[in-house]
């Protein structure tokens, strides 16, 4: 189950749906609310990169020597690095962007999307390519990115009129 879970196209239908709701509740604004959700995961892939992996430098769980054995891949080991989670990054960015933005027309979307994106993250760990923390961490990193675009969102749609 977790190698569907951990694929991105897996879950093409489901990001399908939420750009029909999307469209269906802002009409011609979808094009503007597309470009925040591109920020969502520009930041969320880029930072987990550049700040995290690239400066920590942590051996995933399927590279580490002393471990690597004792690893259960369920599909390939991925990058040399693992901390922070790019999965639980933008995961959990993507949802609380998504679950800020509709929370007032759906009262359950927010826990659902944040349930969404905890399974995800955890499905990496499960396929063995990231450890608990830096899913943890990768889902800290994601909420924060999540609330800022969100915020950086509306302060550009006070200025700037946008009817979001």
């Amino acid at each position: 189950m977790f190698y569907w879970v951990t694929s991105k196209i897996f879950w093409i239908p489901f990001y399908a749906f939420l750009l029909y709701l999307i469209a269906k509740k802002w009409g011609k604004q979808t094009f503007i609310i597309g470009v925040f959700v591109g920020l969502v995961f520009l930041l969320g892939d880029r930072i987990s990169v550049m700040a995290f992996k690239d400066v920590f430098q942590r051996l995933r769980p399927c590279h580490n020597p002393e471990i690597a054995n004792l690893v259960h891949l369920v599909d390939g080991c991925g990058g040399k690095f693992g901390f922070v989670s790019s999965h639980a990054s933008n995961s959990f960015a993507f949802a609380l962007f998504i679950g800020l933005l509709f929370r007032k027309y759906y009262r359950f979307i927010l826990p659902l999307m944040i349930i969404w994106a905890a399974l995800v993250s955890y499905s990496r760990i499960y396929v063995g390519v990231h450890y608990p923390g830096d899913i943890l961490c990768g889902g800290i990193l994601g909420t924060v990115i999540g609330i800022f675009v969100y915020w950086l969102m509306k302060i550009c749609n006070k200025r700037f009129n946008l009817n979001l």
